[in-house]
Order: structure tokens, then C-alpha cells, then sequence
């Protein structure tokens, strides 16, 4: 009796134990990680107030690889964007251009919107936000892959990682946008900062025609200093189309709104590229018409060289006979 006693009761306490450390994983799991609700710091708050802004306005996220930036733009009072600040991101993989297939380790480039559904709250890589790849162009183009993030951690397998304390900012100005009553935000992301000069220099790229259609987005924002809508139509994406509903990816474009500012930077701007280009191929020509006269001078002083050395590379006539004795002169009549 006494040792069925024991087993009894030492069970009891296991159990107790068992219900009490699983309700502690229970709790972990679901309230105890806060880590996604942590408030605005207040010196994030007195910022956007300075500039005339609020938690709760629309925002605008831009990232630009080749500078390895990530910027967060807020709507103000004004009804266009500022600026708000800049964080360097930590890590990315792959090289300039878009993402084509899952498994490329290439992080993406283009335009995606970001609803709250995208948002990550116990991401493995402290928080993160999908950049909701691949959107309605990438689909178009057939292009797969998935769980394209932007996240902590300062690690990247064809995300964007930020550090830690980085991504909690990022993440809590989303949250506040939400909030706010904005049902999204607008994520641009591109290959480096679209500049004319920029575009010239890597005008030999293959990706310089998809380059040129997103610039266009880039060049909205830049003009007009508010987020461009955005859609896809003749697989290339299409702003501030005069519409009505969605488009058809392949189908063919409307009319887009007319914009004299945009409209004189494109200008400027593909004149710049295209006196780029020309001097690039003068200057290509000018090497190559180098490298053939080198190469004709080169030829001209061998062959003369081959002349006078001519009789060095005979090979002497051996026959192995004694050389025969010379005569002596007839006697002279």
C-alpha cells in the first residue's frame, strides 16, 4: 500500500508539473514574445511630428541594393512625402537585378504592396514583412519563389536583412500605419539610385529595358513626391494609368495621366543615357582601332625580323662522309 501510495503521488506531481510548464510554452507562445508591440520610441514620434507628420499617416518604403539603404517616407500635413529616415541594410543576397526563380538566391526588385497580412510578428528572424513576391508582373513573367522578406537578424538568403533594432522601427511604423487607417504602404524596391548617370553605367546590363520601366515609377515619386499606382499590362508595369479596374497583365496599355514634369526628367534624362552610350561606343572603337594598329605594327616588325634571321633556323646538312680534298691547280700550258 505504501508504495502504491508513492507512485501515486509522484505521479500527481509530474502531471502538475507537466500542465504547469506547458501552460508556461503556451503562454511564451502566444503573450509572453510582446516583441512586435513595443511602442514608437518617443524621439520617432517628436521626429514625425517635426516634420509635420503623425505615427498613423501613409508611408512609403524604398530600397536601393547597390547603396545597401532602406528608406521610410511619411505622408504629411502637406498631402506629399517626406523623407523620414535611412537605415542601412545589414545584408542581401545575389546580384543587381530581379529575382526569376525560387532558388536563384536572388532578392527581388520592383514594386509590391504591403497589407497587413503580410506582416510577420514571430518571424524567426525577430520580425519581418513578405514584400509579397512574386506580385502581378512576376507572375506574368513567370517568375516563382517565396517567403521574400524583409527581417531582422543580419542574414539573407534572397531577402533584405535589416538588424534587429532596425527592423523593430520599420516594424512599428508599419503597425502605427496600419493603424492609422491606411490599408497598406508602397514597397519600390530597385537595383541602385536611378540616376542618369547610374542607368549609363551599367547600360550594357541585360535587365537595363525592365531598369527603364521601374524607373519610370521612381521618377513619379521623385516628381511628385507621392506613391505612384501601379499596375501590369503588356508584361511591363504601367503608373498612374487612366483606367478603370484592374488590368490585364498581357493584355494591351492605356493612356497614362499626363505629367509635363516627368515628362521633361525623361527627356533630360534618356538624352544624358544615349550621349553616354555614344561616347561609350566612340570610346570602344577608339581601343579597338588602338589594338589593330599595335597589332599591325606588331606584325610589320616580325616579318622584317623574320627577313634578316632567316638562315638562323636552317638546319646544317650532315651526311656523315669525310669533306672531299681539294685539287690542285692545272699546270698552265
Amino acid at each position: 500500500m505504501t508504495a502504491r501510495l508513492f507512485h501515486r503521488i509522484g505521479a500527481i506531481i509530474i502531471l502538475a508539473w507537466l500542465s504547469v510548464s506547458l501552460a508556461a510554452c503556451s503562454g511564451f507562445v502566444k503573450g509572453g514574445d510582446n516583441r512586435h508591440n513595443i511602442p514608437l520610441p518617443a524621439a520617432l514620434v517628436s521626429a514625425l511630428t517635426a516634420m509635420g507628420s503623425s505615427p498613423g499617416e501613409g508611408m512609403v518604403v524604398r530600397i536601393f541594393k547597390k547603396e545597401e539603404v532602406l528608406e521610410v517616407w511619411k505622408r504629411t500635413s502637406s498631402g506629399q512625402y517626406k523623407l523620414f529616415k535611412t537605415y542601412e541594410i545589414c545584408s542581401y543576397s545575389g546580384d543587381l537585378g530581379p529575382k526569376f526563380k525560387e532558388g536563384d538566391r536572388q532578392s527581388p526588385e520592383g514594386f509590391y504592396t504591403i497589407s497587413p497580412g503580410l506582416m510577420n510578428p514571430k518571424s524567426a528572424y525577430y520580425l519581418a514583412f513578405n514584400t509579397g513576391f512574386p506580385n502581378k508582373f512576376d507572375r506574368a513573367h513567370g517568375r516563382t519563389g517565396s517567403n521574400l522578406m524583409v527581417h531582422g537578424d543580419c542574414k539573407s538568403v534572397g531577402c533584405y536583412a535589416m538588424t534587429d533594432a532596425g527592423i523593430a522601427e520599420i516594424y512599428a511604423l508599419a503597425r502605427e500605419t496600419f493603424k492609422g487607417g491606411n490599408p497598406s504602404f508602397q514597397l519600390q524596391i530597385f537595383p541602385f539610385r536611378m540616376t542618369a548617370s547610374n542607368m549609363a553605367q551599367h547600360a550594357d546590363s541585360q535587365h537595363l529595358d525592365f531598369w527603364k520601366n521601374i524607373k519610370q515609377g521612381h521618377d513619379l515619386f521623385e516628381v511628385n513626391k507621392a506613391p505612384p499606382a501601379w499596375d501590369v499590362c503588356d508584361k511591363r508595369y504601367i503608373f498612374n494609368a487612366v483606367a478603370n479596374g484592374p488590368l490585364n497583365p498581357l493584355g494591351p496599355c492605356p493612356a497614362t495621366a499626363p505629367n509635363a514634369a516627368l515628362e521633361a526628367k525623361m527627356q533630360a534624362d534618356d538624352a544624358t543615357l544615349s550621349n553616354a552610350l555614344a561616347a561609350r561606343e566612340r570610346q570602344a572603337a577608339e581601343e579597338a582601332a588602338i589594338k589593330a594598329r599595335g597589332e599591325a605594327v606588331s606584325g610589320f616588325f616580325s616579318g622584317i625580323g623574320n627577313m634578316f634571321n632567316s638562315d638562323a633556323n636552317v638546319a646544317p646538312v650532315m651526311s656523315g662522309q669525310p669533306a672531299p680534298q681539294p685539287q690542285s691547280p692545272l699546270p698552265r700550258s
